[in-house]
């Protein structure tokens, strides 16, 4: 009897040491778990703190460069129109006080066209490469170089958050190909490649070498506001053969 009462008690307190095993297998599992939980709501968290931080960040620059576009406009244009205004208006002949009030009309469609940029509401009816055809139109027009776009009928649209992030990325590219490249051309195309959306901004300019650390912050700034707005920024360059930026664009 008696080995038969040790090997009962072993099997007995083998049973239980299992089971305390298991418990304890079980319990750090479930504190796993929640720990798991915890850093995945603290990780979404700090992502959405970030795109927010983004989207307020590049609706203040871009306020602010609407604002100095509409001063630059009241000083140079606007404030010339109406002192011609005023010049033709004072005078005794008729055919000039017509012309005065021609220029009031146009006047009044300047302040028209200035009003509509100091909200963003244009964000939401302007399509994406409605606004790249503008920009590149701008460029042609200073003489600086020469500009091409090509896109594609299906190339969607996209929510008014995404939006804004995208054109400021895109100014700041064409800003900073302007202010270092000195290109004859600069192309932008919006293509479509294994389902996923992509914007190419190529320039001829002078390139540089990306092996040397920027002294700036600009190009990983570009990078972490595409990943707010789960996308991907790539660049790649060499001196004397241009840059070629592509902007993936989230599904």
């Amino acid at each position: 009897m008696q080995p038969e009462a040790n090997q009962f008690t072993f099997l007995l307190f083998s049973g239980a040491f299992l089971a305390v095993l298991m418990g304890t297998f079980v319990v750090a599992m479930v504190v796993l778990h929640r720990q798991r939980q915890i850093q995945n709501r603290e990780r979404i968290e700090k992502l959405k703190t970030e795109y927010e931080k983004t989207l307020l960040n590049i609706e203040n620059e871009i306020q602010q460069d609407t604002l100095s576009h509409v001063g630059r406009e009241l000083h140079d244009n606007i404030g010339q129109l109406l002192s011609l205004a005023k010049l033709y208006l004072n005078s005794s002949k008729p055919e000039k006080q017509a012309e005065g009030k021609e220029y009031l009309n146009q006047i009044i469609q300047e302040v028209r066209g200035l009003s509509k940029t100091l909200n963003l509401d244009w964000v939401e009816s302007v399509r994406l490469e409605e606004f790249i055809g503008q920009q590149l139109e701008k460029i042609k027009s200073t003489g600086h170089c020469e500009t091409k776009l090509e896109t594609i009928e299906s190339f969607g649209s996209f929510p008014k958050d995404q939006k804004l992030v995208l054109i400021r990325v895109i100014q700041e590219c064409l800003n900073n190909t302007l202010k270092h490249a000195n290109p004859n051309l600069i192309e932008i195309k919006l293509i479509e490649e294994q389902g996923a959306r992509k914007i190419q901004i190529i320039d001829d300019g002078k390139g540089f070498d990306t092996k040397q650390e920027s002294k700036g912050s600009g190009m990983f700034n570009l990078k972490k506001r595409m990943e707010t707005i789960g996308g991907k920024f790539s660049l790649s360059s060499e001196v004397g053969k241009g840059t070629f930026i592509e902007l993936e664009l989230p599904n």
